[in-house]
């Protein structure tokens, strides 16, 4: 009697799975699963931010060992220059004679033109920059302001457009002016020597561009250097 008792008992024990074995293991192992993919996850995130900080730890190493930026000018001629660190532009600004103040907010790069030269096999096709200047003109007890629109190549000084508009801010449609190339040739030459003799010329043009070309730079490895620290931070 004792050994058929025995006989279920020991088939029971040496199972390779009881019932109540399969139910433990199928309700622990979604628990473990969940456990590991989210230790697999943890660690590609931080092998993924590693190789991101090591890539920008050398990139900016890199501008700064073969190319580092120089100190900006903080000024140039009569203007002083306000370098607006973090910003893409700058403002220049001055007096003129006894009652102008000339004011001057120069874009960062915002264009180029295709070099007409010869192309190389082989070499990449060059291009020149451009800029955009936004001259404004006050004169004291005036209410209202003359703009000149301009755009900076890397030698020269062109006027796009010239029109007046309030001190404080523009009327809802106010009239633009025409086009500066229709106008007379000489009113044209004019209004060029008019921006000249407040030192709006091409020496300025190839100072801006020297300019942009280091602020570039620097803007560029300030934002490395601030993404850095930004995925550095836990």
């Amino acid at each position: 009697m004792a050994r058929r008792l025995l006989r279920p008992l020991r088939r029971t024990l040496l199972s390779p799975l009881s019932s109540f074995s399969k139910t433990l293991i199928l309700q622990t192992q979604p628990s473990l699963s969940l456990q590991t993919r989210a230790y697999i996850s943890e660690m590609r995130k931080s092998a993924f931010e590693g190789n991101l900080l090591r890539l920008l730890r050398n990139e900016i190493h890199y501008e700064l060992d073969h190319s580092p930026p120089s100190q900006p000018a903080s000024k140039f001629n009569s203007f002083t220059v306000d370098e607006r660190q973090g910003e893409q532009w700058i403002r220049l600004s001055r007096k003129f004679g006894e009652n102008e103040e000339v004011k001057v907010e120069v874009t960062m790069f915002d264009g180029s033109l295709p070099v007409k030269k010869p192309r190389k096999i082989g070499t990449e096709e060059e291009a020149t920059l451009h800029i955009t200047l936004i001259v404004d003109i006050y004169k004291e007890e005036w209410t209202d302001v003359l703009e000149i629109v301009c755009s900076a190549w890397p030698e020269s000084i062109e006027i796009r457009k010239i029109f007046m508009r309030g001190r404080d801010q523009m009327a809802g449609q106010p009239y633009m002016g025409p086009g500066f190339k229709g106008l007379d040739d000489e009113l044209q030459e004019s209004l060029y020597e008019f921006l000249e003799a407040r030192g709006i010329d091409d020496d300025l043009a190839a100072f801006l561009h020297e300019y942009m070309k280091n602020k570039d730079k620097t803007e560029f490895i300030r934002w490395m250097g601030t993404v850095k620290t930004f995925i550095e931070k836990k």
